[in-house]
């Protein structure tokens, strides 16, 4: 295992945390500063600015139906942050985001292998959302919604085409669409680029998990079986 995946996996701090750790030298094998890629072997000691890190027996895997209002981040200076709404008793991280706006799904794990299998574009993992919007859907919304739309990225700071998604219409005013990638708020880009202003957004799947009857701003562990899925 690499020594990112071991120190994230451990439930310390996040992978990207793990790397600039091991940048700064802050990070021993054995005794050793190690550098970024050091793959460690049983047995091997590790430690974090003179912390011992210690594997974990058992990851933690739980859902929120995350409410509009609170925001996908770790940091506890921002109010509302979703550490502080669920407020579990150890340190597990959001798995991706939603908008402050939005609600549905949200995973949250100490396993840092799952959150970059899962983040990863070129794994294609599909994400289903019922989004309703300010006036009448008409067919070439659809369509066009459907066939990619150039949008604003502003990672890259310019535009970018999305992918080919499946979208169906539901009623006069909402529908549900389905992504492999995530862009920065990827669906209201999409919506303004046809003029369509984006009231409501639910993410109600991630890959093999489903929203189901979980209430809004209440959260569960996920089954064994939807682990195993995750996973695969």
């Amino acid at each position: 295992m690499r020594l990112n995946q071991f120190i994230s996996s451990s439930g310390f701090c996040s992978r990207r945390r793990a790397d600039l750790f091991i940048k700064e030298q802050k990070v021993t094998v054995n005794g050793q500063i190690i550098k970024l890629g050091h793959v460690i072997n049983e047995g091997d000691r590790v430690e974090v600015d003179g912390q011992l890190i210690l594997a974990k027996e058992n990851d933690i895997y739980i859902m929120l139906n995350k409410p509009p209002g609170v925001t996908c981040t770790t940091a506890s200076h921002i109010e509302a942050n979703i550490i502080d709404f669920v407020n579990y008793p150890e340190q597990i991280f959001p798995v991706g985001r939603l908008d402050k706006q939005s609600e549905g799904i949200i995973l949250r794990t100490d396993d840092g292998s799952i959150v970059n299998a899962l983040l990863r574009e070129e794994n294609n993992q599909e994400k289903d959302y019922i989004v309703t919007v300010d006036k009448k859907i008409n067919e070439g919304f659809i369509e066009s919604m459907s066939a990619g739309v150039d949008i604003y990225n502003p990672r890259k700071k310019q535009n970018t085409m999305t992918k080919r998604c499946k979208v169906v219409q539901i009623d006069d005013y909402s529908f549900k669409i389905t992504l492999s990638q995530g862009l920065n708020r990827q669906i209201r880009r999409m919506c303004r680029r046809f003029q369509y202003t984006v009231t409501k957004l639910q993410r109600v799947r991630i890959k093999n998990i489903s929203l189901g009857q979980l209430e809004v701003g209440c959260w569960r562990y996920l089954s064994d079986e939807e682990v195993k899925g995750l996973k695969e």
